[in-house]
């Protein structure tokens, strides 16, 4: 026999939490389910400085957590377990948690995020929150003075190096051909930029590092094999975010890449009664204080969706 759930949230980072918050005073009696990485990527975050209420900042996971306890407060069912399949064809939605769960939901909100992509190196893993980090508008303000790294040839990439020159000593921008693809403008903003120096036709075979973090990283040249090591305190992964939506994809639109394709200035996707909020749906900010501000849309969209259906 199937749960009957009013408004089911799946994830439970920023958008998640915000939206169960303001679900739950709307008496929408959310059930939120956290996913593999309860909190979403602020946890595996050391400091927020930049969210607007905390003046000394916050650790990632004691921000989380707090999030976590505002949406109980207000009634929220929040649950560890992963929705492992959903069937969107008609209203109420049937999704299954963990294999075996099954539930009818009249609204969902999908807040499942975007992981970064990491190189994929043991010593990458060794430093994250240590001076690795996938975000520059993040974890920058860190390294201010300093020396960082930032890897990749794309427009992510171009446009961290460029937000780094402007609080760092110096930037290396470690790219793996002998061009860049990010579009023409940026490209000639890196160039031109004094502090930035690209390291073309380069990989990182390790980064380096001790008890206080990351001081370097040893590069291969992948035209001589020739082996480099930069002395740096930061280093920037800028390769790219793989959406969740992997399990939606076959109900919802999603952009080449996979991210859920919302109505302009809405948590509506082209299915009524099924919103996306946060980086699942947001390919441009990826902060925190946006995915909470479309948690916010997403609860308000549910509401008005039930009480039209009332």
């Amino acid at each position: 026999m199937s749960e009957k759930i009013k408004c089911l949230i799946i994830g439970s980072g920023p958008a998640g939490y915000t939206a169960a918050i303001y679900a739950a005073r709307a008496n929408l009696n959310p059930v939120v389910y956290e996913g593999l990485q309860p909190g979403g990527q602020l946890t595996i975050t050391t400091e927020i400085e930049n969210f607007p209420g905390y003046p000394e900042g916050v650790t990632g996971p004691e921000m989380m957590n707090q999030l976590k306890a505002q949406a109980e407060r207000f009634g929220t069912d929040v649950r560890f377990g992963i929705i492992t399949g959903v069937d969107f064809s008609q209203r109420p939605y049937k999704v299954i948690a963990d294999n075996n769960h099954e539930m009818e939901a009249d609204v969902v909100i999908i807040a499942t995020g975007a992981s970064a992509k990491y190189l994929g190196l043991d010593s990458e893993e060794k430093f994250k929150g240590l001076g690795v980090s996938a975000c520059a508008t993040c974890d920058g303000f860190f390294y201010r003075g300093k020396d960082v790294a930032v890897v990749g040839g794309g427009d992510t990439a171009a446009e961290e190096a460029s937000y780094l020159a402007g609080i760092c000593n110096k930037v290396y921008m470690i790219v793996s051909r002998d061009e860049l693809r990010a579009y023409k403008a940026m490209q000639k903003r890196v160039m031109e930029n004094p502090k930035i120096e690209i390291l073309w036709n380069h990989n990182t075979d390790e980064i380096l590092g001790d008890n206080s973090g990351v001081t370097g990283a040893k590069l291969i040249n992948n035209k001589t094999n020739e082996e480099k090591i930069i002395d740096i305190h930061g280093f920037f992964v800028a390769i790219g975010h793989n959406p969740n939506s992997e399990i939606f994809r076959d109900y919802l639109e999603t952009d080449e890449v996979g991210y859920i394709l919302t109505e302009k200035g809405s948590s509506k996707t082209k299915l009524p009664g099924v919103f996306a909020a946060g980086d699942i749906q947001d390919s441009t900010y990826r902060q925190a204080v946006t995915a909470a501000g479309s948690g916010c849309m997403a609860a308000i969209d549910a509401e008005r969706l039930l009480a039209e259906n009332e």
